[in-house]
């Protein structure tokens, strides 16, 4: 028969359980709660990464777009461009084909040239203020890049690989190559010339 003693005696012991039932169901959720943060800490810097590769993505994708808007706004016309430089190359043909100015030439003759280097400059600006630019490569060193050789010849005024005359110049287009000049570049002197086509020539040979 259960005294009251007894009674009194089980009572601490069933509070202490339910005290450790409690802290082991707190540190359970605790231990669940820290990992779920961790999971969503997680999920949050995978998305946040993500979205940074995205917005550079999309970024250069702007970049890139508005670059070729731009060159297309800008070469659109290239061939167009190309034509007119034909026919301001026709002009100055014509211009060089006039008599070389004299003392007391003919009236007629001076008006026509005047009026052919009036035109040719006002062409000439035309074409700059829409990009469109010419170089003289007379003189300069030849490159593969804006000259075309026409022809090579053996010179005692111009160094080897020189421009020593350009039929035509060179002609670009917001920078970028229109048509390259049409040159003839220099071979160096004649003996210098003669030496280069026999490399087997022995030195003070007779």
């Amino acid at each position: 028969m259960t005294t009251e003693q007894d009674l009194h005696n089980e009572q601490p012991q069933t509070a202490e359980g339910e005290v450790h039932d409690a802290a082991s169901n707190s540190d359970d959720t605790m231990q669940a709660a820290t990992t779920r943060i961790q999971e969503l800490e997680g999920q949050l810097a995978e998305m946040r990464d993500k979205w940074m590769r995205s917005e550079a993505e999309m970024q250069n994708l702007r970049t890139r777009t508005k670059r070729e808007v731009e060159d297309a706004r800008q070469y659109a016309v290239q061939k167009f461009a190309r034509d007119v430089v034909e026919a301001a190359e026709n002009l100055q043909r014509g211009l060089a084909s006039l008599p070389a100015k004299t003392e007391g030439e003919e009236g007629l003759i001076a008006k026509l040239r005047e009026g052919f280097e009036s035109t040719e400059r006002s062409f000439l600006g035309i074409l700059e203020r829409n990009g469109v630019s010419c170089q003289h490569p007379t003189g300069q060193p030849f490159d593969a890049n804006q000259h075309q050789a026409m022809a090579e010849q053996p010179s005692d005024q111009h160094a080897p690989g020189t421009v020593m005359q350009a039929w035509t110049p060179t002609w670009t287009l917001h920078g970028r190559l229109l048509k390259p000049a049409m040159v003839v570049v220099s071979k160096g002197t004649p003996e210098a010339s003669a030496a280069s086509a026999s490399p087997n020539a022995t030195p003070g040979a007779a």
